[in-house]
């Protein structure tokens, strides 16, 4: 069954938290500095593009969620490239239109029958509950 917005933004949610929080934490005792947060998009940025390679489709909120990353093409998890394309190009994409892509993508994933947002087409993924 495909995972839908309040579940999608949920495990977001949980993921900044969980992640998000005690990394900006740890960055601002390493550099003494709230403003510096290079750092932290560093790992948030390899956490995300990193972790649903090495953990099948997962992060700790997707996982706590019980829903996944997967290709559509096959139902595989996704690759390095894969994740590439989902969260680098979508990023810019996002970036390049002042968010107004995101909001897109927001409704996409409310509305849709398939439930994919802009950077689910971009990368060939859905994601789904388990």
């Amino acid at each position: 069954m495909k995972a839908g917005f309040w579940i999608r933004l949920g495990a977001s949610l949980l993921d900044g938290i969980i992640v998000g929080i005690p990394l900006a934490i740890l960055s601002y005792i390493f550099t003494g500095n709230s403003d510096d947060n290079v750092v932290t998009n560093l790992i948030s940025f390899l956490y995300t593009l990193l972790l649903p390679v090495m953990w099948e489709g997962y992060t700790i909120g997707k996982r706590i969620c019980g829903v996944k990353i997967r290709k559509v093409s096959d139902h595989s998890p996704p690759g390095i490239g894969t994740m590439l394309m989902r969260n680098v190009v979508a990023g810019l994409i996002y970036t390049f239109t002042f968010g107004i892509a995101l909001i897109v993508s927001a409704f996409m994933v409310g509305l849709r029958e398939d439930k994919r947002s802009i950077h689910d087409f971009i990368a060939g993924t859905e994601v789904v509950h388990t």
